[in-house]
């Protein structure tokens, strides 16, 4: 595969879990991201899941913690998880915070320097990374779908909103869902978009719902734990669950007693996020 090192394979439900480096345009660096490859493509394309995984993590954290490749290999999905960030670009103090810098790109594309060279997660991945699962890997352009975790929630909340021909489905496990209004968003989006709040909405979920009518009319799920200890200053899942009562927007959202922010979690409730997605790209 041209421009493909496989890193490494194994064997996994009778399909391949498979991690991949490249040099990528987007980041200007070299890239990580992770594949689950059904055994149903082995004889033809297959729907892709994508799954962004929230701060700190890697290409590996939801492979290896979310539990979910024994369902995808039953269901003919292709999982496809990038890293969180780029790595190495030499920023001073990118490494500094575990909440900003590495392993915290936030799913958009920098405009203020020295962020703005490499920190460009939103065009990788629904551009550079698309490209490269639908041409050199045998994903379905036509049928695709997005989730995440905290972080990568907000994510797949914004990279589905903005682009809804792309992405027929879209969930959500604890997403920042409106960051504008959080700590972790003001930090990110003060530092990488500059202190224009418009710019920020272009990346806000809960904003960006506001100004949409019924975008994803098969419904959005989203998955909130009560004990989660990051909701209340946070994520603000009743933000955007506002804003899709007023965009008229089906929104699934299921609050769970006594569950926190972890992979356990997670873990819990993937079968359901898979079959969600798998009814509406197997459809």
């Amino acid at each position: 595969m041209a421009g493909l090192e496989l890193i490494s394979q194994h064997r996994c439900f009778g399909g391949w879990q498979r991690y991949f480096r490249h040099d990528s345009a987007e980041i200007g660096l070299p890239m990580r991201f992770s594949v689950f490859v059904p055994p149903q493509a082995e004889k033809a394309r297959v729907p892709v899941l994508f799954y962004l995984a929230g701060l700190t993590c890697t290409e590996e954290t939801f492979m290896i913690k979310g539990g979910a490749q024994r369902l995808a290999a039953e269901l003919g999905l292709m999982l496809v998880a990038p890293d969180t960030s780029p790595r190495g670009a030499g920023i001073a103090g990118e490494d500094d915070n575990w909440d900003f810098g590495t392993g915290a790109g936030f799913y958009l594309d920098a405009t203020q320097a020295p962020w703005r060279a490499n920190y460009r997660m939103y065009s990788y991945v629904t551009e550079e990374l698309h490209g490269l699962v639908t041409g050199e890997l045998p994903g379905d352009a036509g049928r695709l779908g997005i989730f995440g975790h905290s972080m990568g929630g907000h994510g797949a909340l914004v990279l589905a909103l903005r682009n809804p021909a792309k992405f027929r489905s879209v969930s959500a496990f604890a997403p920042v869902a409106a960051p504008s209004q959080c700590p972790w968003g003001h930090k990110a989006f003060g530092n990488y978009l500059g202190p224009d709040r418009e710019a920020w909405a272009a990346y806000d979920a809960t904003e960006l719902m506001r100004k949409a009518r019924a975008p994803f009319p098969g419904g959005i799920l989203v998955d909130q734990g009560m004990a989660d200890g990051f909701l209340a200053e946070q994520l603000h899942p009743e933000a955007f669950e506002a804003a899709c009562a007023q965009a008229r927007q089906p929104l699934d959202l299921r609050r769970h007693e006594g569950y926190d922010h972890g992979y356990y979690f997670i873990s819990t409730f993937m079968e359901d996020h898979l079959r969600f997605h798998a009814q509406r790209l197997l459809a």
